[in-house]
């Protein structure tokens, strides 16, 4: 993955599969702690898949 657009793409990936699965939500949050900001692209990708998540598109999958 290009690294200026890893969030994006990871969000993209749980769009797709209709799931927010540990390892994105993990690879995520490693993104946001190792850039140290969020870019407006990625606050809407975020506020995005948050919308899908609220309106049951998407669902959060638990740890094992």
């Amino acid at each position: 993955m290009k690294t200026t657009h890893v969030i994006r793409q990871l969000v993209a990936k749980a769009l797709y599969i209709k799931k927010l699965t540990p390892d994105i939500e993990n690879e995520i949050n490693y993104e946001l702690t190792r850039l140290g900001y969020i870019s407006d692209a990625d606050y809407e990708a975020l506020e995005l898949l948050m919308s899908e998540m609220d309106a049951g598109r998407v669902r959060l999958v638990p740890s094992p």
